[in-house]
C-alpha cells in the first residue's frame, strides 16, 4: 500500500487526477470504477479542467460506479446517477452509454444486483476510486461485511445517515438503504485508487494502513491488494 500524505484537499484531488488522466491516456479503453461523495469532486473537476485545456478523450473509457441509493430514480437530485452527470460526465466527451451504476429503483434489487455482478465480470477495472468513512466503510459495505460479499443491498448504519444527511434538506430525506458493489468487486479491479480528507477520518486512514485486517473495518482489507494507493490531506493522515 502507497500512501502520499499531501499539505490540503487540492493537492491530493490533483495529485489523484494525475493517476486517472495518466491510466487514460495510456488505455484509451480504460475501465474506471468511480465513487461519489465530497472526496472525489476536486478529484473529477481537475480531470474535466485536464480534458479541456489538454484534450484527455473518454469516449472509449466504460465506468462502473460502486453503489446507489434506493428508493431514488436517476433524474433525482440526490441519486449518485445525478451526481455523476453534474460532477463529472457532463464535463467530458464519455459516451453516457457507457457509464453504469446500480439501478436503485429497480423493482427486484436481488434481480438488479445480479445485474450489476455479471456486469463486473465483463467490466474489471483498471482502477478503482474509493473514499473512506469515518468508520472505515467503502463503498456502502459498513463494519463486519464480509470479505467475500459481492453487490449487495445494504440497511445503512445511524453513522453512515448522519454523515451523508449534510447532503440533503434533513436527515429524514436520507435514504436507508443503497445497492453496493461488494467487497469481493472492489478487491477485483486492477488497481485502487483512494482519496480521503479531514481529521474525522484520520483514525480510520490509521486502522486500514497499520491496524489489524478485519471485516470491523472494511478498508483494512486493502492491506491484501497488491496495487493500492491512498492519497489524504495531512489531517487525515495525521495519525500515521
Amino acid at each position: 500500500m502507497k500512501v502520499i500524505i499531501t499539505e490540503n484537499y487540492e493537492e491530493m484531488s490533483k495529485k489523484a487526477s494525475e493517476i486517472l488522466v495518466s491510466i487514460v491516456k495510456n488505455n484509451p479503453n480504460a475501465i474506471l470504477g468511480l465513487a461519489t461523495g465530497s472526496s472525489p469532486i476536486g478529484t473529477y473537476q481537475n480531470m474535466i479542467k485536464d480534458h479541456k485545456e489538454n484534450g484527455t478523450s473518454y469516449k472509449n473509457v466504460h465506468t462502473v460506479n460502486l453503489d446507489e441509493y434506493v428508493g431514488l430514480t436517476a433524474d433525482h437530485d440526490q441519486s449518485y446517477a445525478y451526481f455523476m452527470r453534474t460532477n463529472l460526465f457532463y464535463g467530458l466527451d464519455i459516451d453516457l452509454k457507457n457509464t453504469n451504476l446500480p439501478c436503485g429503483s429497480a423493482k427486484d434489487l436481488q434481480a438488479e444486483c445480479d445485474r450489476y455482478n455479471a456486469l463486473l465480470e465483463n467490466y474489471k477495472q483498471d482502477v478503482q476510486v474509493l473514499g473512506l468513512g469515518s468508520n472505515g466503510h467503502i463503498g456502502f459495505n459498513e463494519p463486519n461485511t464480509p470479505f467475500d460479499s459481492v453487490t449487495h443491498l445494504v440497511d445503512l448504519t445511524e453513522n453512515t445517515i448522519k454523515d451523508n444527511s449534510r447532503l440533503f434538506a434533513s436527515i429524514d430525506e436520507v435514504p436507508r438503504q443503497a445497492l453496493s458493489m461488494g467487497i469481493k468487486n472492489i478487491m477485483n479491479a486492477k488497481s485502487i485508487l483512494m482519496v480521503v480528507s479531514g481529521k474525522n477520518k484520520a483514525e480510520a486512514v490509521k486502522g486500514m494502513v497499520k491496524g489489524e485486517i478485519t471485516p470491523a473495518l472494511p478498508a483494512s482489507v486493502l492491506q491484501l491488494h497488491p496495487f493500492v494507493t491512498v492519497i489524504c490531506d495531512k489531517e487525515a493522515g495525521s495519525l500515521l
